[in-house]
């Protein structure tokens, strides 16, 4: 079985940093793409930030600039180091990733279970 873990949203004032973090855990064979997406009230969940295996990333043309999307593959782990954060940035922010489990073949989609991220004006 495996699971995601976010860690490390908060409240802060706009203009202020946070930082999330993202592991990996469990029965494991490889993970693909990993990825940060948020969903504000009343809006569809979107792409924040994505990064591929091998380090290729894109970003969402709002936050371009602000934040900055990392991975530990040795760790599991993937990070999004968010600046300049803004009122419109609130959402609760999920992790994701496109992971193979040791016992199968294929790859799928798991979800983190989401972290507030509340910027105040």
């Amino acid at each position: 079985q495996v699971q995601l873990v976010e860690s490390g949203g908060g409240l802060v004032q706009a203009g202020g940093s946070l930082r999330l973090s993202c592991a990996a855990s469990g029965s494991i064979g490889s993970i693909n793409a990993m990825g940060w997406y948020r969903q504000a009230p009343g809006k569809q969940r979107e792409l924040v930030a994505r990064i591929t295996s091998v380090g290729s990333t894109n970003y969402a043309d709002s936050v371009k600039g602000r934040f900055t999307i990392s991975r530990d593959n040795a760790k599991n782990t993937v990070n999004l180091q968010m600046n300049s954060l803004k009122p419109e940035d609130t959402a609760v922010y999920y992790c994701n990733a496109d992971l193979r489990e040791r016992s199968r073949i294929v790859s799928r989609s798991y979800w983190g279970q989401g972290t507030q991220v509340t910027v105040s004006s």
